[in-house]
C-alpha cells in the first residue's frame, strides 16, 4: 500500500493524502487523484517523471500516441515502477485547457494492505473555481533583437520572403 501526497500548485494550501494498492497503474491513479479534488477524470491528463528537485522529465501520458499503441502510457505503467521508493515524485497535469497542476510525492510505502483501497486519508483546503494562472518565464539570453535577420525590419511584414 502506498501513502501518497498530491498538493495542487496554487497560493492556498491544497493537498490530498490518499491511500492506493501498490499494484495499481497510472491510469488508475490519475482517477483516484482526479475524484479526490472534485473532478470527474475525463479530461486529457498526463504525469511527468521529476528529480528531487521537480524538474520535469519524461511524459507519461493517458493514451499512448505510437501507431501500435505500444508508446509509454499511463495503462501500462504500473505506481510500484514510477514510484519506487518513498519520497519519489511525479508531477501529474489535468485537463490541458486548464493545466491543473499538482505535485505527487510516495509519501510511505507499506507492506500491509487496507481493504478499503483507494482512501482519502486527508483533504486541506478548497480547490479554487478556476485553475491557477501559469506563468512561463523565459531567461534571456542576450538581446532580444539578437535573430538572424538582425536590427533590418520592424515586423514580419518587412521580409521578403521571395528572396530567402
Amino acid at each position: 500500500m502506498y501513502k501518497i501526497r498530491v498538493i495542487l500548485d496554487t497560493q492556498e494550501d491544497v493537498i490530498r493524502t490518499v491511500l492506493v494498492d501498490r499494484s495499481i497503474n497510472l491510469e488508475t491513479l490519475h482517477y483516484i487523484i482526479a475524484r479526490s479534488f472534485g473532478f470527474d477524470g475525463q479530461e486529457m491528463a498526463s504525469f511527468y517523471r521529476t528529480d528531487h528537485d521537480w524538474n520535469q522529465g519524461e511524459e507519461i501520458p493517458l493514451f499512448s500516441m505510437s501507431e501500435a499503441g505500444e508508446g509509454i502510457s499511463m495503462q501500462n505503467s504500473f505506481l510500484r515502477k514510477s514510484l519506487p521508493n518513498v519520497n519519489d515524485k511525479l508531477i501529474y497535469v489535468y485537463d490541458f485547457f486548464n493545466m491543473w497542476t499538482f505535485y505527487v510525492e510516495a509519501i510511505e510505502i507499506l507492506e500491509k494492505t487496507n481493504q478499503d483501497l483507494p482512501k482519502t486519508i486527508l483533504s486541506v483546503g478548497e480547490i479554487p473555481q478556476e485553475a491557477p494562472e501559469k506563468e512561463f518565464v523565459a531567461e534571456n539570453f542576450g538581446n532580444e533583437n539578437d535573430d538572424e535577420f538582425g536590427d533590418e525590419f520592424e515586423s514580419l511584414d518587412d521580409i521578403d520572403f521571395d528572396n530567402y
